[in-house]
């Protein structure tokens, strides 16, 4: 069912005028997304007219954009990956872990997004997997799924790393040791690698010259102020935060469909729109209970800036996978464990006949839509469409 109120409706009305006052400044990545949000499921994009066998009901579809920062468009990719990873669970507990960047160092990332956030990847992943080798620690490899996310609840610029971790691993003679039951790594030993590797590979880009630094911190192109730039952050405790452990592989599953193809905002968040802006949904993780839910209410335009912070370069991957879930090792891995653990490798899923994104069964008496007339870009289609079975009434 469609929402009563949708971040399509407010690119749609107030998308002309924020690229007008930002023409020049908008990159052709960005208006291409803006463009794909405002005409997803519209005629703009074409799309098909269904009927049911049983009663003769009809309705319109009209196409998706897929654009991965299209709140309308995650529902089928996220089933389709999740039915794919499905596979991939293990009998074991699992672990949430996060890695976030400090406020100093994300003002640099946001002016270098691509750079920086495939460092925070790599710093991340490569923290847990010498932590968790380590014989005072686990002693074991691990494997980790990591997805992106560059949002605060706010809409703000907070780019974090979620984790999802198996609890255990391989160890060097090939025993499967299990980490304990609450407990997988150290955080305070995790902050202060990760903060370490981060810091002496950032430093290293910029003494390259591969950083870029525009308006209020261009000043930080200059090495010294760069290093002056960071020292507070040497000192300060790095965020990494680990969650308690997950139920079992269902409440696996059920968390990797809330995180993995989740965009800045969804549209069950939007209250309201008019001349006021817009009015969300969002929590202050400062406070405590039922005070943390609270709302808000920004400027159209500012609401649009802020979603557009986290469109994420080009070609970039926002899900990876390390260690023994990598993708070079993952089945040899999970073949490896399974006989390890003695548990019998998991069914082979049928292929279902139909795409995940299927058609909806018929809002009236349940029975089959099939699609009865195709229509192209730009176009409506016929009006009315033609009956889906001979001698039954369609309606609209």
């Amino acid at each position: 069912m469609r929402a009563s109120l949708e971040v399509a409706d407010i690119f749609r009305v107030a998308g002309p005028a924020y690229r007008a006052a930002h023409a020049g400044h908008l990159s052709l990545h960005q208006l291409k997304v803006m463009s794909a949000i405002e005409h997803c499921r519209t005629a703009a994009l074409g799309g098909h007219v269904e009927a049911c066998e049983e009663c003769g009901h009809w309705r319109i579809a009209y196409n998706s954009c897929r654009n991965r920062h299209c709140p309308k468009c995650q529902g089928a990719a996220a089933r389709t990956w999740l039915a794919e990873r499905e596979a991939d669970l293990l009998p074991v507990g699992y672990f949430h872990v996060v890695f976030t960047l400090p406020d100093e160092v994300a003002g640099i990332a946001f002016h270098n997004k691509a750079m920086l956030y495939d460092l925070l990847f790599r710093a991340a992943s490569e923290t847990m997997l010498t932590i968790a080798v380590d014989p005072k620690h686990l002693g074991a490899r691990i494997g980790i799924t990591a997805v992106l996310h560059t949002w605060g609840s706010a809409l703000t610029h907070h780019p974090h790393v979620h984790m999802i971790v198996p609890g255990g691993g391989i160890a060097p003679d090939g025993r499967w040791v299990s980490s304990r039951p609450a407990f997988l790594l150290p955080v305070r030993v995790l902050g202060a690698l990760f903060r370490r590797l981060f810091l002496t590979r950032l430093i290293a880009l910029h003494d390259s010259g591969q950083l870029a630094f525009f308006g209020a911190i261009a000043h930080l192109a200059e090495r010294r102020t760069f290093l002056r730039h960071l020292s507070p952050v040497r000192k300060k405790r790095w965020v990494v935060y680990a969650k308690p452990p997950f139920g079992g592989p269902e409440a696996v599953l059920a968390y990797l469909a809330r995180y993995t193809h989740r965009v800045a905002i969804s549209d069950r968040r939007l209250i309201d729109f008019d001349e006021n802006g817009v009015t969300f949904r969002y929590k202050d993780y400062r406070r405590e209970g039922a005070d943390r839910q609270r709302v808000m209410t920004v400027p159209a335009s500012e609401f649009i800036r802020r979603f557009m912070l986290h469109i994420l370069p080009r070609g970039f991957h926002r899900i990876r996978h390390y260690g023994l879930l990598a993708a070079s090792c993952r089945k040899a891995s999970l073949e490896r464990i399974r006989a390890l653990l003695a548990v019998a490798p998991p069914a082979e899923a049928d292929v279902p006949d139909e795409p995940a994104d299927a058609s909806r069964p018929c809002p009236c008496c349940g029975g089959r839509m099939v699609v009865i007339e195709l229509f192209e870009r730009g176009h409506q289609p016929r009006a009315p469409p033609v009956a889906a079975l001979p001698n039954r009434e369609s309606s609209p």
